[in-house]
This record gives structure tokens, sequence and C-alpha cells, in this order.
């Protein structure tokens, strides 16, 4: 019988590349219209996935990939969070 357990794949919006979901990053729009970053995986509202690295943060901002995703506008202040995010995860690996 096959133990192995079937690892969860998500779309990069910017990249546009398949990743294991545990690479990623979730950008959630909820009910409300307000965007955050989703850690956990599990708010409910419309996501966008992401990778953890700055050229996709970079790509994503320069051709306003999230504000399309999830339909509405999105801070600077989001992506400054997602650098943040990004630079403390390199530290620590």
């Amino acid at each position: 019988m096959n133990s192995r357990k079937k690892v969860p794949m998500r779309k990069c919006v910017a990249t546009g590349e398949m990743r294991p979901k545990k690479e990623l990053v979730r950008i959630v729009r909820s009910k409300e219209g307000e965007v955050s970053i989703d850690l956990t995986g599990k708010k409910s509202g419309r996501g966008a996935y992401l990778s953890k690295d700055k050229e996709a943060v970079q790509i994503a901002k320069k051709r306003n990939i999230l504000s399309k995703q999830l339909e509405t506008q999105v801070d600077d202040a989001i992506y400054d969070e997602l650098n943040e995010l990004i630079k403390k995860e390199n530290r620590l690996s």
C-alpha cells in the first residue's frame, strides 16, 4: 500500500509555476474587501498564492497581479509585509 502522503500543489500567480503549498504564501481578500496575508492558509475569502521569493513579489507588484486576482486594490503595505516575511524566513533557514 502507498503510505506517502499527497502533497497539495498550488500555482504562483506571479511566476506561474506549480509548487507545494508550504512553499507559497497565501494572500486573501475577505468578504469586506480587506486584504491580508494568510499564514495558516485557512482564512475564508478569495485567495491568491505567491512564491516566497523577492522576485515573485516584485513581479506581482509591478504587474499589479494581486489586485487583478483578488479583484480589489492591494496596498503597498501588503507587499512590504511580504518582503519582511521573506527576509525572516531566509534568516531562519
